[in-house]
């Protein structure tokens, strides 16, 4: 049942939440407009790795949740790869054993075992998981909010309470730190490195135990992608040489053949790292209903379609 104030909606912020919040919404029978200060392409969401899994997002127990509602919708859209951007593609979770994900995801994840000392050189864990190519899956959701008759405005917003609409949900992502104000929302800055496949066909992700580093690589359509760094409260978005250089490195100590492959680019995105993900609804003085559903971390896209429909529904009250 929709909201007795109408069923107008303004989306703020056009990166994967935002999208995916968009579409529900418009798909459930709104009138939705998406309000973003920039094209999907220019996003953190743009650049980001793509593979399902929680990562950097708090509260542990309801992102897992809001992981899994995801993962019922991302597995029916990798029956269409090249329309969706999503795969279901195997590979290791370099120090995670199976005790750790046992309570919450195994049941949904049939084929979790053990990697084998050929797969990685440590304790591991093999999974099937949904590898999402950003740029597709970005292009996808903009043309499927379209298809529910959403409309995409390209607009600024300097104050949440100037969106003249009987329902505003607020997907700023990092940029609700000044829109809020939310001082609690920071950066965490993840630069990556673009290489020409040299035939890898799973992904890894490992974490060094003694330097905490991370290392993973991710294969996308035409592409490798490299990672990674987690610096908190960096704000700089220009690629450091040496940082890529040290990203390439570690990769090709997993996988040697990454160390001769042809470098095609370097991303950098900022990450909206908060203590938890803000997803509550609070009523304005003038009796219309504002959403806010931002603060997720590196786990944008693992629990984008979790989260939108649960700030659809709290947009309905």
């Amino acid at each position: 049942m929709e909201t007795e104030l109408g069923d107008e909606a303004v989306v703020v912020g056009g990166g994967v939440v935002g999208l995916t919040t968009a579409v529900v919404l418009a798909e459930r029978g709104r009138r939705v407009r998406l309000w973003t200060r920039e094209a999907a392409e220019r996003t953190t969401s743009a650049v980001a790795g793509g593979l399902w899994w929680p990562y950097r997002v708090e509260p542990v127990a309801l992102a897992r949740a809001w992981a899994l509602r995801s993962l019922d919708v991302y597995e029916k859209l990798a029956a269409r790869p090249e329309v969706t951007g999503v795969r279901m593609v195997e590979g290791v979770l370099g120090e995670t054993g199976l005790d750790e994900v046992d309570a919450w995801a195994a049941a949904r994840l049939p084929g979790l075992r053990a990697a084998t000392a050929e797969e990685y050189g440590g304790a591991g864990l093999w999974a099937r998981l949904p590898l999402i190519d950003m740029p597709a899956h970005l292009s996808w959701l903009r043309e499927r909010f379209a298809a529910a008759g959403g409309v995409l405005e390209n607009r600024a917003v300097d104050r949440l309470d100037e969106v003249e609409a009987p329902v505003v949900v607020n997907c700023t992502g990092l940029g609700a730190r000044e829109l809020v104000p939310d001082p609690s929302v920071r950066p965490v800055r993840g630069q990556l490195v673009v290489v020409e496949n040299p035939g890898v066909d799973t992904w890894l992700v490992s974490t060094d135990p003694v330097s905490g580093e991370v290392a993973y690589f991710l294969p996308q359509p035409g592409r490798l992608l490299l990672g990674g760094t987690a610096e908190e409260d960096v704000w700089a978005d220009e690629p450091d040489p040496a940082v890529a250089e040290a990203i390439v490195r570690r990769c090709a100590a997993l996988r040697p053949e990454i160390a001769g492959a042809r470098v095609l680019g370097h991303l950098v995105g900022l990450r909206p790292t908060r203590d938890a993900v803000r997803l509550e609804r609070e009523s304005l003085p003038d009796g219309r209903v504002l959403v806010h559903n931002y603060g997720h971390g590196g786990g944008g896209v693992t629990v984008a379609w979790g989260c939108a429909r649960e700030a659809a529904e709290l947009a309905s009250g």
